[in-house]
């Protein structure tokens, strides 16, 4: 499996074991830095060495240095385009600060500088990880997602976002710069609090014009540049940008920046005029400016003097250049040609068609359309940028941006974004306006339109809709927050968008959220498929009772629109949720009502109508799968043969669901592996990007391999687990796809890699907060397999009193989903280490005390050995008994030959049981096999030395 651009995919601890190589160190510091075993260790070195296709550590340690040298930059950090001006006392003061406390904020009203500064001094104190934060465009709700996007993270099934970070940043070195935080000044201090508390070795530095009033917070202040000195140096260096030939009397510059209080951004959007006006005038007009806002009241002086150039720089707009510019405050991010079109174009097509349309700068100068059209651009959705409008548009564009009005993104695409300040003032003018409603709702639909044709490309592989995404998501989310309420197309539509481009983006609950308000905005005919998809989606993130209300109320929105088909689909699909989906529900729903809900699916239904029909067939045969004792597999053909007229691999994987189900319960435990492939072979049919998928793919790839466990193909089992855990959203759960990795390892006689595995799966389940989890149960009660195995008595119980834990329970009587596996761990611990003194009570244990489940092949066929080895009078009968375990299951049938050979003497079994744990790659049980075989024990004590497990005197 390979990564993105065709870089090999390394698990977590392999890319540690890859960092350590990197600084030359060997197996044994590299084992007692991760704490962990040297032949841990050996395994990974080999994984690495075949993963990356090199012969040596030598290659390795090259591949680590450039995969884990730091950064030359801060991840995000913006690269400036002018000198950097004065600071010196603040630039020290911020790294002495950032020295000795762990959370730092720049301090200062808008426009004096905070965020150049910041990104001054994170470009030489950053430690290699993190990243830098703009949150200007950012909603309050929406920081995690902000800092997600630019640290690459996504969400996973009980693994939120903040989580998510959290766990990435763990407690490596790393600052994270949070720019512009004062309107979330909430949301920001509750998610530093949080990183702070979990990542001890993670530094904050943020800007804001107030502090986030943290424990622990340091403030530094950010005041005007000083006259006389670094003032006059900033507008010279500005001024000279724009003309070189300037010369300027020192006593007028200085004048200028006293007016203007030393303010950087005003001191910049004055210089910017020194071409066109020339330092006298542009001293005089200051002037006159000022005097008229030195009447106000109640205001900072500092606050005046920006105000002032503002509304200076303002007044020299041509009409057409102020109606686009108050229009592009809408963009609370970046924008393209075609979002800038999509508003503006409106304002220049009337300023055109009255003769008005300006051909040059307002007042003679350098302005023009160069520097607005200089890269190709690529659109996504309304305004092309060919079209007569977009190129007026760029003309303009190109004027603003010449008066630092908006600032031009250099890249591969065309995008400029205004500064907050600027922007603010201009939000101010459209407010004043009277177009911005009209402007409001130009933004609207081409935010709708943007999002659906972005959403249209999920699907498409080595496409850059995630990026493009990313660039936009700030504004369609803005978009969508402020749309008007009730029924509205445009709002629709970029809602379910969103829904879709969030999922696929992995940021799974903002998805739901998107797809419900879709449903509030919806024509009655659409809204039903909104909360069907919603009701998809919550799958990979809630529990099926909440997709099951979902449901229910996409039923009722279908008929109230007189919709019978998405009626019946609905009412449908919420019964085969309850019947295939027990464990999500808190509480029972009571069988009366799911029978009333099936009855009403096939009151709405059209029989005639396939996919209609797909849903009732499963249905129908999931409520008889529920309520038939016994029923065999062949129930579930009706809705497979539905599925399948239907053409929706979706249905296909749930119809075969409920035949692996009943496999499994009628004890038919190949067939039921042998129908969990044939659903892994669907999964590449199904959209991983879209909702509609969620439910399968999780519920897929856990019963494939619980089905590979349960029929002994441990092999198939290890494949399926390690793509779990490599999977983007399966894998990010902090302990799932580890519970699946830990009993595999340990049935194949890997026990060092298991409890490397096990030591994160615990602590991940901990960091979660301890939830109940009996289908954990089982893998920590592997853990203590291993421990008994090698005779560790301490940790063994340790490890069985953690696995009682996990079940909820203190009485090991009641943790029932755990009894099969513990039963099969007492019994293999009691025939190693040849401790027989409660044999019989072990064997009838695992014969007639284990409930029906997944694993009591194992110990039925393991208590039949031990029955043997302990020499208890019915070995015979409980070898007889155990025989159909052996007829289902791949290790219980090279188990139970190795326990005939033990009874009869029988070479021809033993070597049976050798080959049968060589096909499984079972090593521990290969090596205590050979162990019965003279002429190759030697062979069976030196595997087991290595593992640590060596038999006790009965078995050697």
């Amino acid at each position: 499996m390979t990564g993105a651009g065709g870089t090999p995919a390394v698990s977590r601890r392999e890319a540690d074991v890859l960092a350590a190589l990197g600084e030359r160190l060997t197996n044994a510091e590299i084992a007692a830095k991760l704490f962990i075993s040297v032949r841990t260790v050996e395994s990974h070195v080999s994984s690495l060495l075949r993963k990356f296709a090199v012969t040596d550590r030598l290659a390795l340690a090259g591949i680590a240095r450039a995969r884990t040298s730091a950064p030359t930059r801060l991840p995000g950090l913006p690269a400036p385009r002018t000198s950097f001006v004065g600071r010196a006392h603040e630039r020290d003061a911020l790294l002495t600060a950032l020295d000795g406390a762990r959370l730092v904020t720049l301090v200062g009203p808008g426009g004096v500088g905070k965020t150049r500064l910041a990104i001054e001094v994170s470009g030489v104190a950053h430690p290699g990880h993190g990243g830098f934060v703009d949150l200007v465009a950012v909603r309050a709700g929406y920081v995690a997602q902000a800092v997600a996007t630019r640290l690459g993270l996504r969400e996973g099934p009980q693994q939120p976002l903040l989580d998510a970070i959290v766990a990435h940043l763990g407690h490596r070195p790393a600052l994270l710069v949070l720019d512009n935080c004062e309107h979330l000044v909430d949301d920001v201090a509750g998610f530093v609090d949080r990183v702070l508390a979990a990542c001890p070795a993670t530094t904050v530095l943020a800007t804001s014009r107030q502090r986030l009033g943290l424990p622990g917070e340091r403030t530094v202040t950010v005041g005007p540049l000083p006259l006389a000195s670094d003032a006059e140096r900033l507008f010279q260096d500005r001024a000279a940008a724009v003309d070189p030939e300037l010369v300027a009397e020192p006593a007028a510059v200085a004048d200028i920046c006293a007016r203007l209080d030393g303010i950087p951004l005003a001191i910049e959007l004055a210089a910017a005029r020194t071409a066109s006006l020339g330092v006298d005038t542009l001293r005089a007009a200051l002037g006159d400016t000022l005097r008229v806002l030195d009447g106000g009241r109640g205001h900072d002086r500092r606050h005046h003097s920006l105000r002032a150039v503002l509304d200076w720089s303002h007044d020299l707009l041509h009409p057409t250049e102020q109606a686009v510019f108050r229009r592009l405050s809408v963009f609370r991010g970046g924008f393209d040609l075609a979002a800038a079109t999509a508003v503006t174009a409106g304002a220049v097509a009337g300023s055109a068609a009255a003769g008005s349309a300006p051909t040059g700068s307002a007042v003679p100068g350098t302005g023009g359309a160069g520097s607005a059209a200089a890269a190709p651009v690529r659109t996504a959705a309304a305004g092309d940028p060919h079209t007569a409008a977009a190129a007026s548009v760029a003309d303009v564009l190109g004027r603003l941006a010449d008066r630092s009005l908006v600032v031009r993104h250099r890249g591969a695409t065309g995008r400029w974004r205004m500064l907050e300040t600027v922007r603010a003032y201009a939000a101010a003018k459209l407010a004043a306006s009277g177009d911005e409603a009209a402007v409001r709702r130009a933004h609207l639909t081409w935010a709708a339109r943007t999002a659906a044709t972005l959403a249209g490309r999920v699907d498409l592989v080595e496409d850059a809709w995630a990026d493009e995404f990313d660039a936009v998501a700030d504004d369609l989310r803005s978009a969508a927050a402020t749309a008007p309420a009730g029924p509205d197309p445009d709002a629709h539509l970029l809602a379910r968008s969103l829904g879709t481009l969030t999922y696929a983006r992995r940021f799974l609950r903002e998805s739901v959220t998107h797809f419900r308000r879709a449903a509030d905005h919806a024509p009655p005919a659409a809204a039903a498929d909104d909360l069907l998809t919603a009701s998809d989606a919550v799958y990979a993130i809630d529990r099926a009772s909440v997709a099951f209300d979902l449901l229910l109320h996409a039923a009722e929105r279908a008929r109230d629109a007189g919709d019978r088909r998405g009626e019946a689909v609905a009412l449908a699909r919420a019964v085969v949720t309850v019947h295939r989906f027990p464990a999500g529900f808190a509480h029972p729903v009571p069988a009366d009502r799911v029978r009333q809900l099936g009855e009403d699916a096939r009151a709405a239904a059209d029989p005639d109508d396939a996919l209609v029909a797909a849903h009732l067939a499963a249905a129908e045969a999931w409520s008889a799968g529920a309520v038939a004792t016994g029923a065999a597999p062949e129930l579930a053909d009706p809705a497979v043969r539905a599925a399948e007229a239907a053409g929706d691999p979706v249905l296909v994987s749930g119809a075969l669901d409920l035949a692996g189900t009943l496999a499994a319960r009628a004890g038919r435990l190949r067939d039921a592996h042998r129908i969990a492939r044939r659903r892994l072979d669907l999964l590449p049919l199904m959209p991983r990007h879209r909702p509609v998928s969620a439910a399968e793919v999780l519920d897929t790839f856990h019963v494939a391999w619980l089905c590979a466990v349960t029929a002994g193909d441990l092999p198939a089992a290890l494949a399926t687990a390690e793509t779990i855990a490599a999977d983007e959203v399966l894998g990010a759960h902090p302990y799932r796809a580890a519970s699946k990795l830990v009993p595999t390892l340990v049935l194949l006689g890997r026990f060092d890699e298991a409890l490397d595995q096990a030591g994160e799966m615990w602590r991940g389940w901990e960091a979660a907060g301890c939830p109940v989890a009996a289908w954990m149960a089982p893998a920590v009660s592997a853990v203590a397999l291993v421990h008994g195995l090698r005779g560790d008595v301490e940790r063994h119980h340790h490890w069985r009193a953690r696995a009682l834990r996990a079940t909820g329970v203190t009485n090991p009587a009641l943790a029932r989903g755990n009894a099969s596996f513990a039963a099969f761990v007492d019994v293999r611990v009691a025939t190693h280490t040849g401790r027989f003194g409660d044999a019989a009570a072990l064997v009838e244990r695992a014969f007639d005390d284990v409930p029906p489940g997944r694993h009591e092949t194992y110990a039925r066929a393991a208590a039949a050995e031990l029955a043997v080895l302990a020499g208890l009078p019915d070995a015979d009968d409980r070898l007889a008994e155990a025989e159909a375990a052996g007829d289902e299951n791949a290790w219980a049938a090279a188990c139970l030959a190795r326990a005939r050979g033990r009874r009869h003497g029988d070479r021809d079994s033993l070597g049976a049981a050798v080959r049968g744990f060589e096909r499984l790659d079972a090593r521990l049980e290969r090596a205590a096999t050979l162990l019965l075989l003279p002429d190759r024990a030697a062979e069976g004590r030196a595997v087991l030395a290595e593992l640590g497990a060596y038999p006790g005197p009965v078995q050697r």
